[in-house]
């Protein structure tokens, strides 16, 4: 199929201006809401102004381009894309991993709306780069990175995938009481949860886990293993780590962390009576329910995301 006749799906975000008005309809009301709490609205202003602008620029050249559509993260859960789509995702970060999981092979564009405001580690592009990159993906010109995209798959057929990573555990501060099988041995354990990353994510949630767990061990004594190190985003492993264990008469904490081989599966059967979830990417509200009676294995899932570089 001709490039000009490839459909181009742009993925936008609300702002925070955007949210702060669902909220209080109009924009002095907005205002009076947020310096209330002493936050700083020119700030809410500047960052939208700077995001429309940015679109602006996008659908200018999608409009020169034909075929396109324009989206809403909110809406990628019912979302259909076509196998040849090419997809363009407007930061932050968040924004392009929650767009991948949701794709199956179509090359992703990152632009960062807001280079002063974003790091952009999965934004390589500035909107000025849209109108020159677009045609040379379109083109199959243009390279794209791998990212080992991760998949909880339960008992009750049910699944999930995860860009950065999973947690398992309670919808709120409570505890979590499961059983754990990994690498031939089992146990029952009760902890705040459990985070299951992929290369990727492995630079966030399971850093700050990881980190912290090697600062408490050196702090009490213990030899000082090193840091933490992330690994590659296309590694064919995930990591997990099991968040605050507790021992008791009837739990255990000797499975808390571990690597997770393509060909191998990290196993849990949840023990909880109600209240218990799994979600991906930091998005709760799009969860599965995970209570006594459902088993959820997580392992490195056959669809890889492309993100173009």
């Amino acid at each position: 199929m001709r490039g000009v006749e490839r459909k181009v799906v742009l993925v936008s975000r609300a702002t925070r201006l955007d949210e702060v008005l669902r909220r209080h309809q109009t924009l002095e009301q907005a205002r009076y809401a947020v310096e209330r709490l002493g936050g700083d609205f020119g700030d809410y202003l500047a960052e939208h102004r700077a995001y429309a602008e940015a679109r602006t620029v996008l659908v200018d050249t999608l409009s020169a381009h034909g075929r396109y559509q324009v989206i809403d993260r909110s809406l990628l859960p019912n979302f259909i894309f076509a196998p040849d789509d090419v997809v363009v995702a407007m930061g932050q970060d968040g924004v392009v991993a929650n767009t991948l999981k949701y794709l199956d092979g179509h090359p992703l564009i990152g632009v960062n709306p807001d280079p002063a405001r974003f790091d952009g580690v999965l934004l390589p592009f500035q909107p000025g780069d849209f109108a020159r990159i677009l045609p040379e993906v379109l083109a199959g010109r243009r390279g794209a990175r791998s990212i080992t995209i991760a998949q909880a798959s339960l008992s009750d057929g049910q699944s999930l995938l995860a860009v950065n990573d999973f947690f398992a555990g309670p919808h709120s501060h409570t505890s979590a009481r499961y059983e754990i099988a990994f690498a031939g041995r089992s146990e029952i354990q009760s902890s705040s949860g459990i985070i299951v990353c992929t290369g990727l994510g492995s630079s966030a949630w399971m850093k700050s886990i990881a980190t912290g767990a090697l600062a408490v061990a050196h702090s009490l004594g213990a030899p000082d293993s090193g840091r933490y190190e992330p690994f590659a985003w296309d590694a064919t492993n995930l990591q997990f780590a099991v968040r605050e264990p507790f021992t008791s008469r009837s739990s255990s904490a000797g499975i808390v962390f571990g690597s997770i081989a393509k060909d191998e599966a990290l196993e849990v059967r949840s023990l909880m009576g109600g209240n218990g979830v799994i979600f991906s990417d930091g998005i709760e509200s799009d969860y599965l329910e995970f209570n006594a009676g459902v088993s959820a294995r997580f392992g490195v899932s056959r669809r890889v995301g492309r993100l173009v570089v």
